[in-house]
């Protein structure tokens, strides 16, 4: 049926258009489209190559701007005129037309979701501290998770954490430090500074996380072991979860000045100065990266595959001193393993061909 044959029923409602939709009759508005513009494009979904004479019988004349506006918009076609100078029109395809503003619309909402948890966790924030509440208890990981991002964009001066290594499902991660909320902080002038345990430096994807990190312009410091997890912003509030291995849900505390945040601040200074820095590369820091000679060597051959024994024979002295050796340039540089030190004799040009031929850890 074409769009000249287009008749409205005794209740003065488009032929066609059936209970259905008495429901619903306004639900495209919440894409974007008018209420004229949604009555249009029902209309030619049913009844494709409609006229516009058919549309200004129906709808009074207000049809014809809206038929131009879902062309424009490319939701409708519209045909190249006839030999009689007639127009059709036909919708386009729900899925493909409507699609991308839907998925857009549902963007939205979840940003509007994730502002409106925000806002809930900076007003329970604001009444317990106005009323002088030291400390707030928070329950499970998504309350967890909003509040160290509302602590994360409040930051003035500075954010500091403690990160250790935990083989548990962890509640506040690496990932959770979002990229772009780091990003921005950091664009703020904020002083980003971290304390990693050294296990972190052994999973490739972490080790390369850390060094994007210090490439953003913040400041991490490794140790061997961390008693908590910490986060500390502006010396004014601290993030610290509870119990990270208990199976039941996670709990955190938001401690507020008093001397327990004193002393908080007090173990992350104390963590953050007795831990190397990470540069670039995701290496220790040092002022003058030098290596004797005979060690070079030494790592040299060890990259190649050559044992113990086998280098002490090459270079003619005895096998505990190769091991000896070997062991002090661990310790000077921070390796755990002879996998490490490889990787960062590969990075710091120890080894020959300079650092073109670094690993990646």
């Amino acid at each position: 049926m074409t769009g000249g044959d287009a008749k409205a029923g005794a209740d003065g409602r488009p032929k066609g258009s059936g209970p259905r939709d008495r429901g619903d009759a306004s639900l495209l508005t919440l894409l974007g489209l008018d209420p004229v513009e949604d009555a249009v494009y029902r209309l030619l979904v049913d009844r494709p190559e409609s006229e516009r004479g058919a549309f200004e019988s129906l709808m009074d004349g207000t049809a014809v701007p809206a038929l131009d506006s879902l062309v424009e918009r490319g939701l409708a076609s519209a045909d190249r005129p006839d030999a009689e100078g007639t127009v059709r029109y036909r919708a386009a395809s729900p899925v493909v037309a409507l699609g991308p503003l839907l998925e857009s619309r549902r963007s939205a909402l979840h940003r509007v979701e994730s502002l409106v948890g925000d806002l809930a966790e900076r007003h329970r924030a604001a009444q317990l501290y106005g009323a002088g509440a030291p400390v707030e208890v928070l329950s499970g990981p998504a309350a967890i998770r909003r509040r160290l991002l509302t602590m994360q964009r409040q930051a003035r001066t500075e954010l500091c954490t403690l990160v250790p290594a935990r083989h548990v499902p962890a509640v506040l991660s690496f990932e959770d430090n979002h990229e772009e909320v780091d990003a921005e902080m950091i664009e703020r002038g904020v002083n980003v500074r971290s304390v990693v345990e050294r296990e972190w430096l052994e999973d490739p994807h972490t080790a390369s996380l850390l060094a994007h990190c210090v490439a953003q312009g913040q400041h991490i410091s490794v140790t061997d072991k961390l008693p908590i997890k910490l986060a500390i912003v502006d010396r004014r509030v601290a993030l610290l979860p509870l119990d990270p291995e208990r199976e039941t849900e996670p709990v955190a505390l938001v401690v507020h000045r008093t001397g327990l945040l004193t002393a908080m601040v007090s173990l992350f200074e104390q963590h953050f100065e007795k831990g190397w820095r990470l540069n670039l590369a995701g290496e220790r820091e040092s002022a003058e990266d030098t290596v004797d000679p005979v060690d070079r060597q030494i790592v040299a051959l060890l990259h190649v595959g050559l044992t113990d024994a086998a280098i002490a024979r090459q270079l003619g002295m005895g096998h505990r001193t190769v091991q000896r050796r070997l062991r002090a340039l661990m310790e000077e540089v921070g390796a755990a393993t002879r996998f490490q030190l490889g990787w960062h004799a590969a990075r710091a040009g120890w080894l020959p061909g300079g650092p073109d031929n670094s690993v990646e850890p």
